[in-house]
């Protein structure tokens, strides 16, 4: 089956089968209605594609292009906490489905790996009456609802695991992506991700990772001698330093650390962050952490003929990546934006949007291959543009290929990044390494 023809059955089997399969399971859908759980989500999701800030009028007309006629009195009616439940286990369902056989971008540098896999989250802030269900972290006005997006994005193959859905005070590493990428893979994580443990298990398994040195963790030389990194890095004269150094006292991991020397401008940034987090903590900053804030330090277990130093800074880029993916679902998906106060509804918007956002992510895919320098918010734009049109096709039960073949047209045609002469970006800099 080719990769539309998958995408055509997903689309179909998560909007129509699972969404009225759903609605009566949970009971959203009680009795034989005019309005069914496959209307519900058709209208929410296409609807929110088209007009992320849709009115209950807005809801009305989508309604009838998806073959029922409801008012807008009677929508606002059905944004229960049933109809909330509903909705996020249709996302579930909708994060089940996979897309088979995907193949590896257009990025020879990438292409070393059995994968290049990059784990992230990021914080949608709820209206307070939602804490019991999603608890945030509290603060200064007491207890506060927020919800953690965790997601896996393997950018060699574009293939997306997520979003998990998890309370906002949950840590980064209780993910529910572990280890389990397979031997040869590389793994990109931030410092919210850091465990020696997991460490230990990846390099036992022959996968890589590169990820930032977290302050406090112990060193060691190859004699096993404690390694004093401040006074190592003081000695150091040029702009990239590296060691070979074993990690964890328990541990003893062998691995690279190589450090990069900031400008003043980059250091000195760094360092106000650290003091004004200091302050609100009431604490004083740590004078190593005001030191090692003048570089940047990276840990990796990829030997020097596989990556050199300058090569595992360029890869470490790529994991900005996913703050790109998160920047897109909030500023073109308005994951985070609602226009009302009722808490349900709201929940159902956000599950809404996320359904919407997967979607595209599943068109994205026929395309991520050939371009690597496709605009993930021109292509949620494609997407919207056309959302009707979806809404209608599957209201009539004909075949979406068509329109799938025409968002492809249009990703090919209209949603590719500009080079940069400047500041090149991301793409423009992995392939010219694989140029070198």
């Amino acid at each position: 089956m080719d990769r539309i023809s998958q995408i055509e059955e997903n689309i179909k089997s998560v909007l129509l089968h699972d969404a009225d399969e759903l609605g009566r399971e949970t009971g959203f859908i009680r009795r034989q209605r005019k309005l069914t759980g496959s209307h519900f989500v058709n209208i929410l999701v296409w609807g929110s594609m088209d007009n992320p800030a849709l009115s209950y009028s807005d809801m009305s007309q989508d309604a009838v292009l998806a073959g029922v006629s409801i008012t807008a009195q009677g929508l606002e009616q059905r944004f229960t906490e049933v109809a909330a439940r509903f909705m996020k286990q249709v996302l579930d369902r909708s994060v089940e489905k996979v897309i088979q056989e995907l193949t590896p971008t257009a990025i020879p540098i990438l292409q070393r790996f059995r994968g290049v896999y990059i784990r992230d989250s990021s914080i949608i802030t709820l209206p307070p009456q939602l804490k019991d269900l999603w608890p945030g972290c509290g603060g200064s006005e007491g207890e506060s609802a927020a919800m953690k997006i965790q997601i896996r994005l393997d950018y060699s193959s574009g293939r997306l695991e997520g979003p998990a859905l998890q309370a906002g005070r949950e840590h980064d590493r209780h993910t529910p992506f572990g280890p389990d990428e397979p031997p040869g893979s590389l793994t990109l994580s931030d410092l919210g991700y850091f465990s020696l443990d997991e460490l230990q298990q990846r390099d036992g398994r022959g996968q890589y990772f590169i990820t930032r040195y977290k302050v406090g963790t112990a060193l060691f030389d190859c004699n096993g001698e404690r390694f004093d990194l401040i006074r190592w890095l003081s000695s150091q004269e040029g702009n990239i330093a590296e060691v070979q150094l074993l990690l964890g006292a328990k541990h003893r991991l062998s691995v690279r650390l190589i450090a990069y020397r900031l400008t003043q401008q980059q250091a000195d940034r760094r360092r106000r962050r650290l003091k004004e987090y200091a302050r609100k903590k009431q604490v004083m900053p740590k004078k190593e952490s005001l030191i090692l804030a003048g570089w940047l330090i990276v840990l990796t277990n990829l030997p020097v003929e596989e990556l050199s130093a300058q090569e595992i800074l360029t890869i470490g880029r790529v994991r900005w990546q996913v703050e790109i993916l998160f920047r897109v679902w909030k500023s073109e998906g308005f994951v985070d934006k609602w226009r009302s106060e009722n808490p349900w509804r709201i929940l159902c918007e956000i599950y809404a949007k996320f359904i919407g956002l997967l979607m595209t992510h599943w068109i994205l895919l026929t395309r991520w291959y050939l371009f690597p320098d496709l605009s993930l918010a021109k292509v949620r734009q494609a997407v919207g543009r056309l959302a009707i049109s979806f809404l209608l096709a599957l209201r009539e039960g004909i075949s979406l290929r068509p329109l799938l073949e025409q968002v492809q047209e249009l990703i090919e045609q209209t949603c590719r990044m500009n080079k940069r002469r400047a500041h090149p970006a991301t793409f423009q800099i992995l392939l010219a390494l694989g140029d070198s």
